[in-house]
């Protein structure tokens, strides 16, 4: 799977990675609904430090579709409730 961090670039992630991603994931949609700026801040931060250990960085030159993007590490609560909606970031 290829996945874009926006503002960071591409990594290609092996789909044995996706159980772990997807725990954080349920934990940051629990945090984005019930207000908790502190721990969205924690594990959305969490979650991009997985993507980023689990994965293998793309050329820079590199544009490959994205099969998943995720926010970067300075966006807020708000920001990432828009892009959203009620889904997680990591499809189910």
């Amino acid at each position: 799977m290829i996945v874009r961090i926006m503002g960071e670039g591409q990594v290609r992630l092996a789909d044995s990675h996706f159980a772990e991603l997807d725990k954080l994931d349920d934990e940051l949609l629990a945090e984005m609904e019930g207000g908790d700026e502190p721990g969205f801040r924690r594990t959305l931060h969490a979650l991009l430090d997985a993507v980023r250990e689990f994965g293998e960085p793309l050329p820079d030159d590199a544009l490959e579709p994205s099969e998943l993007i995720l926010p970067s590490p300075e966006a807020t609560l708000d920001e990432v409730r828009a892009m959203l909606g009620d889904e997680g970031l990591i499809p189910s």
